[in-house]
């Protein structure tokens, strides 16, 4: 934040929600004082353990609230959306403390002026023309890995009803009042899409803009082929993130999409642990999260905390 906004734009905060990761925290903020369009950083500390509130404290430039427990993403921008309305932001930046923005990624995004809810491409800070988290083209079921199939689908710059959240999107005022504040009961994974979802429910124009970007570290298998390169499967090493994935991906598809997509993702996980990557144990895991998901119990992830 070199310089103060122009009055007349709309008043623009960002939002991180941090977790033990003070190297990535630092060097997100340092990024983020370089952009003149942003009138304020917040900074939301999932109670980390590694010096984290220390430095936040001596930064007089950034505002950050520390919670009493780690409530995940989902959590933390549940909260840090509200705190940003409440501190009169017309257009919230949201996003975790291991992207990094480029410096015009910002005014990029401000100058699509018709949507609600729109974001950057992110991706592989290692591989730059490799996006991190994949994405499927509107109109079809095709899914892309690579930043040149994006721009060859954009049309006027836009992919539009798709965004990745919350790596650097920004949402209005108009529609947080519309839709609400993320769930922080889903802790993490889906909690993302679920608001992306429920802005499509509500109306909300969306879109990636392809120009901005985003770098994110590589988050590893997301988007795995499986029955014969048919269709991929979001697999991570993590049994915390398979546990809350399975959980939360049940619940949307069940509100969103209906049985027939929750009978399908079921029979994928089963199809993926069994023949792709053979994880047995794997299948346990995901009908347990599956369960407690439809029953309304978002309380078993605390068992892979550490």
């Amino acid at each position: 934040m070199t310089q103060q906004p122009d009055v007349s734009s709309p008043r623009v905060v960002a939002v991180v929600v941090t977790f033990n990761r003070l190297g990535l925290l630092q060097r997100l903020v340092a990024r983020l004082r370089e952009v003149p369009e942003l009138a304020e950083v917040l900074v939301v500390d999932n109670a980390s353990t590694d010096g984290t509130g220390e430095w936040l404290d001596a930064q007089p430039d950034v505002v950050r609230r520390t919670l009493a427990e780690n409530r995940g993403g989902a959590g933390g921008f549940h909260d840090g959306l509200a705190w940003a309305m409440e501190r009169g932001a017309d257009l919230a930046w949201l996003m975790d403390d291991d992207g990094l923005p480029d410096p015009d990624c910002l005014g990029l995004l401000l100058e699509r002026t018709d949507l609600d809810f729109w974001g950057p491409v992110v991706v592989d800070e290692q591989r730059p023309e490799r996006l991190v988290f994949p994405i499927r083209l509107p109109g079809g079921t095709r899914t892309v890995h690579e930043l040149d199939d994006v721009r060859s689908a954009a049309v006027d710059g836009l992919i539009r009803d798709v965004v990745i959240p919350f790596n650097g999107v920004l949402v209005t005022r108009a529609l947080v009042e519309r839709i609400g504040l993320p769930r922080a009961e889903f802790f993490i994974w889906g909690d993302d899409h679920e608001y992306r979802l429920r802005a499509e429910r509500a109306g909300g124009r969306i879109a990636t803009v392809v120009g901005a970007r985003v770098l994110h570290p590589s988050v590893g298998d997301l988007g795995t082929p499986m029955m014969f390169g048919r269709t991929t499967y979001n697999h991570t090493p993590s049994e915390l993130k398979h546990y809350c994935m399975a959980r939360n991906n049940t619940v949307n598809l069940r509100a969103y999409r209906g049985w027939p997509h929750v009978l399908m993702f079921w029979t994928k996980t089963v199809w993926f642990y069994l023949f792709t990557r053979p994880q047995p144990r794997r299948i346990l895991t995901s009908a347990r999260a599956a369960v407690a998901g439809l029953r309304g119990d978002f309380t078993g992830h605390r068992r892979y905390l550490a």
